[in-house]
């Protein structure tokens, strides 16, 4: 038995060596390297890594927290982390798991600091790989240490910025496509050596900037340029695949032997010069005055709020459909904007994020290298079992910086997405600010200028702004008769007077404004439902009184025996909102107006419109159909009703919802009383005023084939707008897109 004084002595023995274990624990840490990997990534997200002893390994997500997240993204040069993902969310990594059981304070500057099970010491497996996701903005004056021991190692490039520095001689063209390659390091911007850059490297620079492509270039006047300036170079050399889609995916390689920090071996900095796509042709002015519309030929994007971002849509055998999210990656997502005209992918977006589409999903678990010229080329499953548009892929792709949003501002608002609209115009040799006339002004219109402004979609375009009066920056009118397709990039684009502002009504309260929004509604019909519906039935006049009331006739009822039948042509019809925000009537509910004779409201003046046309586009009947009842009739599994009409309920169509509209219901139909047999085109065309926003409005048109012989109505072929090749939809007069123009 041991004595007391005994005891003491052992216990101070013990606490003494794990003092001088901790001791030395905290002063001489392992020294690691951090990276962040894995697939469907952007630069500042991945599955965390870890390289030590000369083997990348991975972090187990058991007891990881925020403040681990933390200190893992300062020690790669980030701020802070945003959050932090287990489950290996970013892929199963490989190797060894070097940290499990990670406890951290967030005050640790390195990862190794934290407390944990030790180096190696872990019972998880890959599939407990957890992954985080950084602030995106850099640690002002990061510099990035290397692990000495493992100098022949690659790693990540670390640097607080890049730019391409133009000549003074290009400095005034938009975009700038040429320059001398420089990154911000320790503060400081440096310029990169020569030595064995390649154009790979080139290649991803010129995809950061919104370009698909790099080029060769004029060395000559660079190299006199560079003997005057002064030299201040970076160390490092870079050496990336060509498919990465920022800087920062690249590996930093070994040192380069500088000599002095005043040349390098082949004696001038790095010159990246890249080709732009075609809609982003180089102009010596600001102002791009001509819009051009981007070819697609196998390949679109549909539903995005801004340029160059959307769902992906492939043509397969004439026909448009969506690309399901299985295995879709940066890569395949930076091959897609790339054969687009733009950059390199930013995001490669799963899930239907920028909306559903509609009708066949053409490719699923699609694998790129990232060389690929189009996404056709990748390898894909044809067989999309399983998938639903639930699961449509899209993109956010990188674009050129144009300086779109210098020329226009949004002033008086509550918020920076509504205002009064301003714009930056010559007027007598000088630069003003000034308004835009309100004539003419509507969601198109407003459309542009939200996109300008990389604000989203527009939610209203006011015609009345007084209530915005109190900043005025600008109280004259210099733009005018302003209409809009709603495909432009800027609103110099459309069609305006020009210097010759004209404006009846005057400026102050009648200045147009707009409030823009991040998410917008899509309507889109069901042309099964429309086919498989329709019949003719004669209706006696007695029995259409109210319908008369509400003009759902056609002209020659007006003069009719009351004891006389009218023909007409019936159908069901179903509108989905496959967009991203609820489809709600512009007016508000007080401004609603009562129909007595129906006993309901009209919400809209007008919702759709009903058409026959002869085969060159003629009109020869019509109908129309007054939003008295928008409601959510049906909706996909696991979405809550929310608009009713019932009790004079709200109106609106959720997202995921659709209404449908009976073929028994009054005014659901054309009146052909008066039409001769013969071959004919049935349109319908949902919101046909633009009274309310939408992400995509090409598929707001729906037309089929029909053939009258006087006694039998046959529909057939109805094809919604932008579903089908331009070479299809030209068997259908005026069926493309700017059907939808008011021009």
């Amino acid at each position: 038995m041991l004595r007391p004084v005994a005891i003491h002595c052992v216990l101070s023995t013990l606490l003494s060596l794990w003092a001088l274990c901790n001791a030395q624990s905290d002063s001489s840490p392992p020294v690691i390297q951090l990276r962040l990997a894995g697939e469907k990534r952007k630069h500042y997200e991945g599955r965390l890594e870890v390289f030590y002893n000369g083997e990348w390994g991975t972090v187990c997500d058991d007891d990881f927290s925020i403040s681990a997240a933390h200190v893992a993204c300062r020690e790669l040069g980030f701020l802070d982390a945003q959050s932090w993902l287990p489950s290996a969310k970013y892929g199963k990594g490989e190797g060894r798991i070097w940290f499990d059981n990670v406890h951290c304070t967030g005050g640790e500057k390195s990862l190794a600091q934290c407390h944990s099970n030790g180096l190696g010491v872990s019972d998880c497996k890959h599939s407990e790989d957890v992954g985080v996701m950084c602030n995106q903005k850099r640690i002002p004056g990061f510099k990035f240490i290397r692990n000495q021991a493992n100098s022949e190692e690659t790693f990540p490039v670390q640097v607080e910025d890049v730019r391409l520095r133009a000549t003074y001689s290009q400095r005034k063209r938009v975009p700038i496509t040429e320059g001398f390659l420089e990154v911000k390091d320790g503060g400081k911007w440096r310029q990169i050596c020569n030595e064995d850059w390649t154009e790979q490297n080139s290649k991803v620079i010129c995809g950061m900037y919104g370009f698909p492509g790099e080029k060769r270039f004029n060395a000559r006047p660079y190299k006199l340029l560079a003997k005057r300036r002064k030299k201040n170079y970076w160390g490092s050399s870079v050496n990336c695949t060509g498919n990465e889609s920022d800087l920062s995916e690249c590996n930093m390689g070994r040192d380069i032997v500088l000599k002095g920090n005043s040349t390098c071996e082949k004696g001038m900095p790095v010159v990246v010069s890249c080709v732009p796509g075609r809609a982003f042709a180089p102009s010596v002015s600001a102002g791009y005055r001509k819009a051009y519309r981007v070819e697609q030929p196998l390949v679109r994007l549909r539903g995005g709020a801004l340029i160059g971002e959307g769902r992906v849509e492939v043509l397969k055998n004439g026909v448009w459909g969506t690309v399901c999210d299985d295995n879709w990656n940066i890569r395949a997502a930076t091959v897609v904007c790339r054969e687009l005209g733009f950059g390199s992918a930013k995001e490669a977006l799963t899930g239907a994020r920028l909306g559903q589409g509609s009708g066949s999903v053409h490719m699923n678990e699609v694998e790129c290298s990232g060389f690929e010229k189009s996404l056709t080329e990748c390898y894909f499953n044809r067989e999309a079992l399983g998938c639903n548009h639930e699961e449509d892929a899209a993109v956010r792709c990188n674009v050129p910086a144009m300086g779109f949003n210098n020329r226009l501002k949004l002033n008086g608002g509550r918020n920076p997405f509504e205002g009064r609209v301003e714009v930056l115009a010559e007027r007598n040799g000088s630069m003003v600010w000034g308004t835009v006339c309100s004539d003419s002004w509507g969601t198109m219109e407003a459309m542009v200028v939200c996109r300008q402004l990389g604000l989203g979609f527009a939610s209203n375009a006011f015609q009345e702004t007084w209530y915005w009066q109190g900043d005025v920056s600008a109280d004259a009118i210099v733009m005018s008769g302003v209409r809009c397709s709603g495909t432009e990039l800027t609103l110099d684009q459309c069609l305006h007077h020009g210097k010759h502002v004209l404006c009846p009504k005057g400026g102050g309260r009648f200045s147009a404004g707009v409030s823009c929004t991040q998410m917008a509604p899509d309507l889109v019909l069901s042309a099964q439902a429309v086919e498989q519906t329709t019949y003719l039935e004669d209706r006696p006049m007695y029995m259409l009184q109210c319908a008369q009331e509400e003009h759902c006739l056609s002209s020659s009822a007006d003069t009719a025996d009351p004891s006389s039948y009218r023909r007409l042509l019936r159908f069901s019809s179903q509108i989905h909102n496959n967009g991203q925000a609820d489809f709600r009537p512009r007016a508000a509910h007080h401004s609603w107006v009562w129909h007595e004779c129906h006993r309901h409201y009209h919400s809209m003046e007008v919702f759709t419109h009903y058409d026959l046309l002869t085969l060159n586009g003629t009109k020869v009947a019509e109908g129309h159909k007054a939003s008295f009842c928008l409601e959510d009739t049906h909706c996909d599994e696991g979405i809550q009703k929310r608009y009713e009409c019932a009790n004079f309920g709200a109106q609106g169509i959720t997202v995921g919802c659709w209404d449908t509209y009976r073929h028994d219901i009054d005014c659901q139909w054309i009146d052909i009383t008066d039409l001769k047999p013969g071959d004919y085109i049935f349109q319908i065309v949902i919101n046909p005023n633009f009274e309310v926003a939408e992400s995509d409005y090409t598929n707001n048109i729906m037309k089929c084939r029909s053939r009258y012989d006087g006694q039998r109505m046959w529909t057939y072929n109805c094809i919604i707008g932008g579903s089908r090749s331009s070479e299809t939809e030209e068997m259908f007069p005026g069926l493309h897109d700017n059907q939808l123009s008011r021009r």
